[in-house]
């Protein structure tokens, strides 16, 4: 009788067991799918309608969609949303590689540098647009200041289309470039030391080394890096809408400061929720492309 007990509850116990980890997760699961799953099904929902000041009026289907690929401000913003994506992206990823070969060395203050070189990445986006739109201010900024003390006149960045377009590359490199650095850092410390210590045995010098060894290494690394981060850069946001609002013109106007004043100060609803779901698929179609790429280069 006792070892039917026994046996009984070893039974209910592994049972538990089983059930215990999904019953924990239920909560946060749940959470995860009303927060991403609900605005998700809503979005493509409202993507397929058409609305004036909030209220749908008729569905229209995929004509929005129609609509998007041939509107010139979509595909102009589009545009300026790759360009800022790939300049800011290839020079974080050059910058924050250099860095990590530098502070990869164990010497005096390294550590201390390291901290200093993370504090960008952990400023709040909007204080660090306000930062910079009073360093590009053409009336009282810094660099007017600096002009105007070496005898040049007033520095005007956000009123030109080019100069706006690369300040806010600028702005985008030297908050994220530390992101790039840690995960680049983090990779190099990662890496076995036996080939590189083989490669310098045999008289290979310091440029051999990092191009037959280290580069090939750390291409997996730098694959995940680039695709966080050209993810992340491609919803860029808070910084454009404190900085410039888009403008001079159209030289700043990504696709979500296009989608939020589509959605929010002309009010076609529909039209955005469109904008949006593209630029979802888009980044992710992206993604997808890296990842297929990553999976070569480690088949490699």
């Amino acid at each position: 009788m006792k070892k039917k007990l026994i046996r009984k509850d070893r039974l209910q116990g592994a049972g538990l067991d089983r059930v215990l980890p999904y019953l924990l997760l239920a909560p946060s699961l749940l959470i995860v799918f009303a927060v991403l799953l609900y605005p998700l099904i809503d979005g493509l929902r409202a993507s397929t309608k058409f609305y004036r000041y909030g209220k749908a009026l008729r569905d229209v289907g995929i004509d929005n969609y129609v609509q998007l690929w041939s509107d010139p401000q979509f595909l102009n913003s589009l545009m300026v949303t790759v360009s800022f994506v790939a300049s800011a992206v290839i020079i974080e990823t050059i910058l924050g590689f250099l860095l990590a070969l530098f502070c990869s060395r164990e010497v005096r203050g390294i550590r201390f540098m390291r901290t200093i070189l993370i504090i960008p990445m952990v400023v709040t986006p909007v204080v660090v647009a306000i930062v910079f739109r009073l360093i590009y201010a053409s009336d009282a900024g810094m660099l007017t200041a600096i002009s105007e003390t070496l005898g040049g006149g007033s520095v005007e960045i956000l009123g030109r289309p080019l100069r706006a377009f690369m300040g806010l590359v600028a702005l985008d490199v030297w908050e994220w470039t530390p992101l790039m650095f840690l995960i680049l850092l983090a990779g190099l410390q990662s890496l076995p030391v036996e080939p590189l210590e083989a490669a310098r045995v045999d008289g290979a010098g310091a440029w051999r080394v990092f191009w037959d060894h280290t580069l090939p290494m750390m291409r997996p690394i730098l694959a995940v890096a680039i695709v966080l981060r050209t993810i992340d850069a491609f919803g860029t946001f808070d910084q454009v809408f404190v900085l410039t609002r888009g403008g001079p013109g159209e030289a700043t106007r990504l696709l979500s400061i296009f989608g939020y004043d589509t959605a929010f100060k002309f009010q076609q609803t529909g039209y955005a929720a469109a904008l949006f779901v593209t630029m979802g698929v888009i980044i992710l179609a992206s993604a997808l492309a890296a990842v297929r790429l990553l999976k070569r280069v480690e088949a490699a």
